[in-house]
């Protein structure tokens, strides 16, 4: 490949062309009226306009991005995440139109994409699920039935989607019909598809994925696993890997059963297995994201592997360069997902202009962003403004890194997610290792980020009490008799 368009914005349009360049593959940005003057369109060779701000008027035109491949001559469409990263359509679409798709083929991506497919497709390969059931339902009472066989809490969720849209936590039989309408609703508005199934509800489960690297001449390896339980509505805000729980034994068994996975739905380039695992760490799938996640970057810096330069040689035809024994563990690295959002408001969106942005920098620091002081959030997209990512020799160095680069980090303008990072990186519960998915609802409320920052205030101002005091000694001049030596110099 010669030339790469990304049909993506932000900070992954960004990252994604940083290694093309590396590669020395010429780039291809595509941008909304409300991107034009963003970044990514700035650190392109070439950037091509879509259209109105609004992504069902621009990045989500399968058609346009199309036409501005093949205008630009590019040979190659890296998706990114979000979009069309998980369209089996549009993957069908660019191989149509000669053009390399750089993700897994539209078969994959169809199976994946669908919970329900996706539990067919791994059943012959013993993979632990989650007990319950593995069609799409609509009748209330069979689904009572289902529930009263698998025993409450149980989990309706949407067979379409993700995100925790159409997700709906179920403790008794009372609750059931109100809360599958509710959950056949959602999932029809968000994705078209109101299949929902039931399963039984893992309490005090832990988020574990696995990454997974497939070639197109049979060779599979995982990377290892990220631990992505400290969410909010369902959906993450903190990772980290490797996750702090799992035995060398149990990170076998997981990478083994991710690798058949990804063979029985004939995977080729990066990809994610997820796992739910519960209290006496018995795991289960939960899905496949056919894509890069948004957290990769804490598997490249432990384990030295660029993803998106391994998505690219895939893509090329090329064979892995390495096998299952080449890779190791090396480090700890942690991701804080910063959002254009309101911690102190249940996270609601935050949009203005960045008055202020500067970023944090040093040894073990990296910021993967899309956004530069003066420019706008728009209302249009995702609220995450960058990925702000530190790496130590341990877990404890990586946590008190990332607790130094948001104090570094000053954004000023727009609410962020940054206070809510710093607390959970300050939190006994996180740093011992000992929390699950319920960590936001156990233990946080903006009455505790509220106390927390007063009292930094109480001590920062106490501290600069001090310094005053200290300085204002060491300045005061103390009237002596002037000395033998001088008396005689005068």
């Amino acid at each position: 490949m010669n030339k790469i368009l990304i049909a993506n914005r932000g900070e992954i349009a960004l990252r994604v062309m940083r290694t093309t360049r590396k590669m020395g593959i010429k780039t291809v940005a595509v941008y909304s009226e409300a991107d034009r003057h963003a970044p990514h369109v700035r650190f392109a060779d070439e950037a091509i306009y879509l259209g109105p701000a609004p992504s069902s008027e621009s990045y989500l035109v399968m058609d346009k991005i199309i036409a501005a491949a093949k205008q630009t001559g590019a040979d190659g469409i890296h998706p990114g995440y979000g979009f069309l990263s998980e369209n089996a359509v549009f993957a069908q679409l660019v191989e149509d139109n000669d053009i390399r798709f750089i993700g897994p083929r539209p078969h994959a991506i169809r199976v994946m994409g669908s919970k329900l497919a996706a539990k067919e497709a791994v059943r012959d390969y013993k993979i632990p699920m989650v007990p319950g059931i593995e069609e799409a339902i609509t009748d209330v009472e069979l689904a009572k039935e289902i529930a009263q066989k698998i025993g409450f809490p149980i989990l309706i969720k949407a067979s379409a989607g993700g995100g925790g849209k159409g997700m709906r936590i179920v403790n008794n039989i009372e609750e059931l019909p109100e809360q599958m309408e509710r959950a056949i609703s959602e999932a029809t508005s968000a994705f078209g598809d109101g299949s929902v199934f039931i399963e039984k509800y893992v309490t005090s489960p832990r988020h574990i994925e696995i990454q997974v690297l497939a070639d197109t001449h049979g060779n599979i390896v995982h990377l290892f696993e990220r631990e992505c339980s400290v969410q909010r509505r369902h959906q993450k805000v903190v990772e980290e890997a490797p996750s702090a729980v799992l035995t060398p034994e149990i990170r076998q068994a997981m990478g083994e059963a991710a690798v058949k996975v990804a063979k029985a739905c004939d995977y080729v380039g990066a990809g994610t297995v997820e796992f739910l695992l519960d209290a006496d760490k018995n795991f289960y799938f939960l899905e496949m994201n056919t894509r890069l996640q948004v957290e990769h970057p804490v598997t490249e810096l432990i384990t030295g592997i660029d993803l998106v330069e391994q998505q690219i040689k895939v893509a090329r035809g090329e064979k892995l360069a390495f096998t299952q024994e080449d890779l190791h563990i090396k480090g700890h690295a942690l991701e804080v997902r910063v959002y254009a959002e309101d911690s102190l408001d249940n996270f609601l969106p935050s949009v203005g202009t960045l008055t202020r942005y500067e970023r944090p920098s040093g040894d073990g620091i990296r910021l993967d962003d899309g956004y530069d002081e003066g420019m706008e959030i728009p209302i249009y997209y995702d609220p995450m403004i960058a990925k702000l990512i530190t790496y130590g020799k341990t877990r404890a160095e990586a946590i008190q890194l990332m607790k130094t680069a948001i104090q570094d980090y000053k954004i000023e303008g727009i609410a962020t997610t940054l206070p809510f990072g710093k607390y959970v990186c300050e939190h006994e519960a996180f740093t011992s290792g000992n929390f699950d998915t319920h960590f936001v609802k156990n233990y946080y409320s903006p009455e505790q980020l509220l106390s927390q920052q007063a009292e930094e205030r109480k001590i920062a101002a106490a501290l600069a009490v001090q310094l005053y005091l200290k300085e204002k000694e060491q300045l005061q001049v103390i009237h002596q008799e002037r000395s033998v030596w001088q008396k005689k110099r005068g």
